[in-house]
């Protein structure tokens, strides 16, 4: 695991920037550093040894030197296709799967992507007529951010390394914001940072003569196949085992997360690490938000060590504006700063660990996911009737029952945006003072091009593709990759694989969710091995108390600080955020979420932009 940067075109002093912008990402790879620079482009590289710890340095070249490439990621059937590669003759000088991609680049082109199983971000630069390709894993697992200057075209693992190149101009996207008050992270292409843009996942590209082309290639397809429960549950086992054991190749050893719940506790069991890894939160609510006994219980049942800690209040705040800082874009998760803590005290035992990112989206998880399933006597009545209901109650105070009846007024494709939905538009455009900002779209917009690729698919699937292409990406394997790699540890995520993928999509309906309870097939798969109430379990998804903080003097007060500051002045009416504070303090309404949203975007800003 590594982080890598480069730009083309020749500048002043190019080594010295290169320099800096790689030891701008220097916790992705503390172990050693690379870099190349010719008349036509400069790479950087950071290293985080996992695979061929002697070797594998980068920019790795491939045996003519007419190619050089940097990549970030692991893969994981490299063995195989090295023995592929050497049978048609090409010559290897390491044994690190990064070598694989160059050769294989250089005897499959871009139809390498197809035969890579892994996680992946790199770029290859042919020194004979200037081209650039790169891509990006099938999930997204692995960052690639990019931007064009007038003269140069920069890319890398991280943002924060651009702001070191002379061309590169820091702007503020608004219309960003919008978004981002909407979904709980910045859900398009183009970041917070205006020009700068995401490879999607699945993508790769060329970039040759300043013009940059996209193509992606591969897509998820739902289609279903017959076949009971039992059945695809001894199927899921299998693949799921076979995936965490193809996911253990590693030259240092390998721990994993272990929360109370379904996914993680899959994973370690299946996966026979020494060492597992729990965070919890103190808080006055018992319990609630604390997993730490659970999960020590259940490491005891298969035989590992389970090593915790206990995150206080004061951990808590006083780290997320560094926490911020290290996402590059704000996301207003608040498992993401639970996630943090868990791989700086894994990153303390191990270099390597196995989470369960993935399952949730792949295997109908979310609670949400029912709701299409479960039908009311309201539901009967006519859906034109329900509709004008709809119309009416948005004009209405927000409560829970006006909101059942304004959702079931909408067809899936108007209420469901994903995992998140924070502000409307009407919310946040009352909130905003930025024209730009109020100019953007609804976040039904950015939906669409998805919803339209599954029309037809019943309304779970719909949901599922839609969270597979947005969510997924934006919000968990954002929050899983850059936590990680800011305490220099590698995350493998076993049931985003390419063979677990492809049986997911053939899943039917009924083995993924129904009215009752979600995941059935992983969870039946799971039982075979897993304690009952452990394969059972509600998700809860690293729990955090910002609820109950936001209630109280110190923590109530220090957000108020911040929504009264120059910055909050700037984007939005004060009086509005203070106003949803308020409300929530008294308990009147539980605006946490909108709150948070708010406020972690304003922390964000001050690491970047103050």
């Amino acid at each position: 695991m590594c982080g890598f940067v480069g730009f083309t075109n020749y500048i002043k002093d190019d080594g010295t920037v290169l320099q800096a912008m790689a030891n701008a990402i220097a916790h992705r790879g503390p172990d050693s550093s690379g870099g190349y620079v010719n008349g036509d482009i400069a790479l950087g590289f950071r290293r985080l040894s996992i695979i061929d710890l002697a070797g594998g340095d980068q920019p790795m070249f491939n045996e003519d030197k007419t190619l050089v490439m940097v990549f970030n990621g692991e893969i994981y059937n490299y063995k195989d296709l090295r023995d592929e590669l050497l049978s048609e003759g090409h010559t290897f000088n390491t044994n690190a799967d990064s070598e694989v991609i160059l050769h294989g680049f250089e005897q499959w082109g871009e139809s390498l992507l197809s035969r890579l199983r892994g996680m992946f971000a790199f770029a290859i630069f042919n020194r004979l007529d200037g081209t650039i390709f790169g891509a990006r894993d099938m999930f997204g697992i692995k960052p690639f951010y990019y931007t064009l200057t007038e003269n140069s075209f920069i890319f890398g693992s991280e943002i924060k390394a651009f702001l070191h190149h002379p061309e590169f101009n820091k702007q503020l996207n608004e219309q960003a914001l919008a978004h981002y008050l909407s979904f709980q992270y910045s859900p398009t292409e183009e970041t917070f940072f205006k020009g700068v843009f995401k490879l999607p996942p699945a993508h790769y590209f060329t970039f040759k003569d300043g013009v940059l082309t996209k193509t992606r290639y591969f897509r998820p397809e739902f289609k279903e196949e017959p076949g009971v429960l039992s059945f695809y549950a001894d199927e899921v086992d299998a693949a799921v085992r076979e995936s965490v054991e193809a996911h253990k190749i590693a030259d240092v050893e390998v721990g994993a997360f272990l929360s109370s719940g379904i996914d993680s506790s899959y994973i370690a069991e299946a996966a026979h690490v020494d060492k597992t890894f729990t965070v919890g939160f103190a808080s006055d609510d018992g319990d609630r938000y604390n997993e730490i006994a659970f999960a020590k219980k259940f490491a005891d049942t298969i035989g590992v060590e389970n090593i915790s800690k206990v995150i206080t209040p004061e951990e808590y705040w006083g780290t997320f504006p560094k926490i911020q800082y290290h996402m590059d874009e704000p996301l207003a998760d608040p498992a993401a700063i639970a996630l943090y803590f868990v791989s700086e005290l894994a990153g303390k035992y191990v270099k390597v660990v196995m989470s369960g990112e993935g399952a949730d989206e792949l295997f109908g998880g979310y609670r949400i996911y029912q709701e299409p399933l479960t039908l009311t006597l309201y539901d009967k009545l006519p859906f034109g009737i329900r509709r004008i209901i709809s119309k009416l109650c948005e004009h209405l105070p927000q409560k829970h029952g006006i909101n059942y009846l304004v959702r079931r007024g909408k067809t899936i494709e108007e209420r469901f945006i994903g995992n998140a939905s924070i502000f409307s538009k009407k919310e946040r455009d009352g909130i905003l003072k930025s024209e730009i900002a109020k100019s953007a779209p609804k976040p039904k917009v950015l939906c669409d091009k998805f919803y339209d690729e599954v029309a037809g698919s019943d309304d779970v699937t719909k949901m599922q593709y839609l969270d597979i292409n947005m969510w997924l990406m934006g919000d968990i394997l954002l929050k899983a990759d850059k936590t990680s790699m800011a305490n220099s540890l590698e995350l493998r995520v076993p049931f985003l694989d390419k063979k677990v993928m492809a049986l997911a999509e053939v899943l039917p309906l009924d083995c993924r969710v129904n009215t009752a309870t979600t995941k059935l097939a992983l969870r039946e798969a799971a039982q075979k091995t897993l304690p009952p109430l452990t394969a059972q379990k509600d998700k809860l998804g690293f729990p955090v108390p910002i609820r109950e903080w936001l209630r109280q003097d110190r923590y109530y007060n220090m957000v108020k600080e911040s929504f009264m500051s120059d910055t909050a002045e700037k984007y939005f009416d004060t009086t509005k955020l203070l106003a949803l504070l308020d409300k929530h303090k008294l308990g009147k309404v539980d605006n946490s979420r909108k709150i948070w949203t708010v406020y972690t975007f304003l922390v964000w800003y001050n690491q970047y932009f103050r």
